[in-house]
């Protein structure tokens, strides 16, 4: 998604004191609880930079964050900030690693998905359809219908929908609803 609003959700999931940065052992995420995935490489033809304010609704309250997403051609690069601009977290993913620091938690402790997760709903947001279609497992589909881009199951169950408005002549995600972890984001593009 092009939405760089779940990364609001990891907020949640720092913890009270700031730890080490740390590398999941794999380039995996989650779309599901049960169903995992090798992400797609974090290159893009043309390098991308967001800034976004990002309003998350998940079934332990409402939540904002501001979230500054790059990437650059060799890597991705997500921070999320506090409304105020103190950093929550930051999270790389390079194509072989995914790498996070995080700092305590100023959103409060709700249950929201893994960091690898919500990192993968960013590049389902951004990332053209065709890096992800041979990530996929067997039977999802992933599919732009007008300015809504589905992820479905193998029994066509809907995991995530991205919504997408045209800012500037670029199509930019505006809301994502994820299915599977219950939670919404919007989102709203910030100048530079």
């Amino acid at each position: 998604m092009k939405s760089l609003l779940p990364l609001c959700l990891c907020a949640s999931l720092l913890s009270a004191c700031a730890s080490p940065p740390t590398a999941v052992p794999d380039n995996r995420a989650f779309l599901t609880q049960e169903t995992r995935l090798v992400l797609p490489a974090p290159t893009l033809a043309q390098p991308l930079y967001r800034q976004q304010l990002l309003s998350a609704r998940t079934q332990g309250g409402e939540h904002q964050l501001l979230t500054v997403l790059e990437a650059d051609g060799r890597q991705l690069t997500l921070v999320g900030l506090t409304p105020s601009g103190i950093r929550l977290f930051r999270v790389s993913y390079d194509g072989e690693a995914i790498r996070t620091e995080q700092l305590s938690s100023l959103l409060g402790g709700t249950t929201l998905p893994p960091v690898a997760q919500v990192l993968a709903d960013v590049m389902l947001s951004y990332w053209p359809i065709q890096s992800w279609q041979p990530q996929l497992p067997r039977g999802w589909q992933l599919k732009d219908e007008g300015m809504v881009r589905r992820l479905r199951d193998p029994k066509g169950t809907l995991v995530s929908e991205i919504f997408y408005q045209d800012i500037a002549g670029e199509r930019e995600p505006v809301r994502l609803v994820q299915h599977a972890f219950d939670y919404q984001l919007q989102m709203e593009k910030l100048a530079p």
